[in-house]
């Protein structure tokens, strides 16, 4: 007798279904990272609006994993990341500039997904801005690296902070307006 999961096997389909949301997570938070306003050191994308969207509609362990396959996928040397391939791939751009908001986005996921579980709006809204003040505290130890002490939140706070915010609002808004079988049951 196999114990060799078949297509049939009653697993697969919850299986299959959490691989496609991570496939179709990955491709999100890609496009979002290409939609970009060029700035240096950090580029402005809508990597906020896409983990967090992420985040509130799978829970935690989707979310974490989809951001993980998000990173492997990079760090394989796919064009996923914002300004790849002109700005590098793979491993070096993971350990450029913005490498700590990369970081940072992975411990969010967790995080705001975590802290949302079961919330309203508002305990939603409080999760993302935690996982928000996650990304920017890791993201800007880590560009204290390539820019000036004095220049870290010019470079990496202040332009990034409003956009960051109404991506936060237009995710709640969104987790209002959709049904609740989409938000918070899509990986469950």
């Amino acid at each position: 007798m196999s114990t060799t999961p078949s297509l049939s096997h009653p697993a697969m389909p919850g299986l299959a279904r959490k691989g496609a949301v991570i496939v179709l997570g990955v491709a999100l938070i890609t496009l979002c990272a290409k939609l970009r306003v060029p700035s240096w050191p950090v580029p402005m994308t809508l990597h906020t609006l896409a983990v967090m969207a992420i985040a509130l509609a799978t829970g935690p362990r989707l979310a974490t994993a989809t951001f993980m396959a998000y990173l492997m996928a990079g760090a394989a040397g796919l064009p996923v990341f914002s300004g790849t391939p002109e700005r590098g791939i793979g491993l070096a751009y993971m350990v450029g500039p913005t490498g700590g908001y990369l970081l940072g986005y992975l411990v969010a996921s967790w995080v705001s997904a975590s802290m949302a579980l079961g919330r309203g709006t508002p305990g939603r809204i409080i999760a993302m801005l935690a996982g928000l003040a996650i990304t920017y505290a890791v993201g800007l130890l880590w560009l204290a690296k390539f820019v000036p002490a004095g220049a870290v939140v010019a470079a990496g706070f202040t332009p990034f902070i409003l956009g960051d915010l109404i991506n936060i609002a237009m995710v709640a808004l969104g987790a209002i307006v959709l049904p609740a079988r989409l938000m918070g049951r899509i990986g469950q």
